[in-house]
């Protein structure tokens, strides 16, 4: 099964899997520029469950929370290479601002952020703890963000 999916895609394979007693991790963002904070990020959230799937901001969405210049690739691209990561299960896209109705709709086990996020602003825990999965913050990676890497860059070429 290709890994990037379609919600309906996904939430079929998803029950499938629920039946064998899985359990599955989910985890959204923007993952503009891919780094090594991301990819430690993922790694981890990847052992809170049997599975881990991705809700990727859509172009839209990304534009609609970061600006008009973001993003950097296209969603095609990073969610291409997202899915190309052992750590992650599947990728699927949402247009709206927050992964609220992804998250209600697929239901996930474990709803994994990002340090950065303390527990009581995680969008979706509350719905994710009322059908009694959890909540984890992952540990930050300190200094590792795309918007450090687009600095240095300009720093760096603006006047070569």
């Amino acid at each position: 099964m290709n890994k990037i999916v379609s919600w309906e895609e996904l939430k079929s394979e998803l029950e499938k899997r629920r039946q064998e007693g899985k359990i599955i991790a989910f985890t959204n963002g923007c993952f503009d520029i891919l780094h090594v904070g991301h990819v430690r990020y993922l790694r981890e959230a990847r052992k809170l469950g049997d599975l881990l799937v991705l809700g990727l901001n859509s172009d839209a969405s990304v534009r609609a929370i970061k600006g008009e210049k973001r993003p950097l690739v296209p969603q095609a691209e990073r969610a291409e290479v997202l899915a190309s990561l052992e750590s992650v299960d599947f990728v699927t896209f949402f247009d709206e601002a927050t992964p609220l109705k992804l998250i209600e709709f697929l239901r996930p086990d474990r709803l994994v952020k990002g340090g950065d996020w303390s527990e009581a602003d995680v969008v979706g825990g509350d719905a994710v703890r009322s059908w009694g999965g959890k909540v984890v913050i992952a540990p930050l990676i300190p200094g590792v963000s795309t918007t450090n890497i687009v600095e240095k860059v300009l720093q760096v070429y603006r006047n070569p």
